[in-house]
């Protein structure tokens, strides 16, 4: 009798999972995409991926990274001249609206209010902002560094902050006629920090959470909900999930601080990790986020399936769906769709091919 290498029966069997999945658009209450937005001179190309390309894949959420590109009438020093206009949005949510896609903003809040060796558009304009003033751009970055740079954040309890952002919160989520926000949240390294007057001491689980909850109860006003990025939710050092997945700076407390109804992104990578269990065992509804890994992504999408039938009746529905992210922007991705450029990195992994692996139009699985 011929025999096969587990490894291999195991991932025959997961793609049997797979293909056994009802593959209409309510076989997961979230089938999510997320990006940066498009240009305004990508926007009619954007519009014919969501229709031709969104739709047919069953896909029902569209996350569209806004942060600054857009033209915002209600704090215009923060605006893009540039950027995204009004009727661009309306456009694109005029498409998502005729497939039956929600779409739903993200600003990041807190964190990544730099990258590398600029500054992000709320701290150039309001620089008393900065939690690490003291901590200049290097002109060349490189990880790891001296000062622990990665993304500079706001202070949260900055007096004047959430004034500002705030507006800009309100302003883009009734551009979107959205009843979601997404702030972001991740990879949030500088927070109590000791160059800060303010936050410097302080319990850095309780500032994140802190924030988290504002954030959540102003959005609570207007019926919206919130929803985060996970990593800063996990101890990073205990589960041996690194410090980018999860938090080395103790913020992973916050999870049972912040109000049960904020929707986490569980994003993870290189591993098919269950953190999903985790945060529903919390009371937190969650979603599972592959990238670029196809394997890995296909574990993921069985899992979440798994997790909700063998759930409890309680338990069930917190475990959303799955939400594919893309870290090109937007023209570069469709680019690399429409093969106008290279999809494949050195080690063969491709966003491309992940999002088609886990999101097959119904003729692909007829094949």
């Amino acid at each position: 009798m011929k025999r096969y290498p587990l490894t291999l029966l195991f991932h025959l069997f997961i793609l049997t999972l797979i293909q056994a999945q009802p593959t209409t658009q309510d076989s997961l209450p979230l089938r999510g995409f997320c990006i940066g937005a498009p240009g305004a001179d990508g926007v009619e190309r954007f519009v014919k991926f969501i229709r031709e390309e969104l739709a047919p894949r069953g896909i029902n959420t569209l996350i569209l990274r806004i942060d600054y590109n857009y033209q915002y009438t209600s704090r215009p020093e923060l605006a893009n001249p540039n950027g995204l206009s009004k009727a661009d949005v309306t456009s694109m949510l005029e498409a998502c609206r005729e497939h039956g896609i929600s779409m739903v903003p993200q600003v990041n809040l807190l964190g990544h209010q730099s990258w590398h060796g600029s500054l992000g558009k709320l701290l150039q304009e309001y620089p008393e902002f900065d939690e690490t003033p003291e901590v200049e751009l290097p002109e060349n970055y490189e990880w790891p560094n001296e000062d622990g740079l990665y993304c500079k954040s706001y202070c949260p309890l900055h007096p004047d902050v959430h004034e500002v952002v705030f507006d800009i919160v309100d302003e883009i989520c009734e551009v979107f006629q959205s009843d979601a926000f997404h702030a972001g949240m991740d990879e949030v390294f500088y927070i109590g920090h000791e160059q800060c007057p303010r936050c410097n001491g302080r319990d850095k689980a309780e500032l994140f959470a802190g924030e988290v909850t504002r954030i959540r109860n102003h959005l609570h006003q207007q019926d919206r909900q919130l929803w985060i990025w996970g990593d800063r939710l996990i101890d990073g050092k205990t589960t041996g999930i690194g410090l980018w997945e999860g938090s080395y700076n103790n913020t992973h407390r916050a999870v049972d601080l912040i109000p049960k109804d904020v929707l986490i992104c569980d994003w993870h990578y290189e591993r098919p990790d269950q953190a999903a269990v985790y945060f529903a065992m919390k009371g937190l509804p969650v979603v599972t986020c592959p990238w670029r890994n196809p394997e890995v992504a296909k574990v993921q999408m069985a899992d979440m399936y798994r997790f909700r039938e063998s759930a409890t009746p309680v338990m069930k529905d917190r475990f959303r769906g799955i939400l594919q992210t893309i870290w090109s922007g937007s023209d570069a991705f469709l680019d690399q769709y429409y093969g106008l450029r290279a999809h494949k990195n050195e080690n063969g992994l491709s966003q491309v091919d992940c999002f088609q692996a886990i999101f097959p139009k119904e003729a692909e699985m007829k094949k």
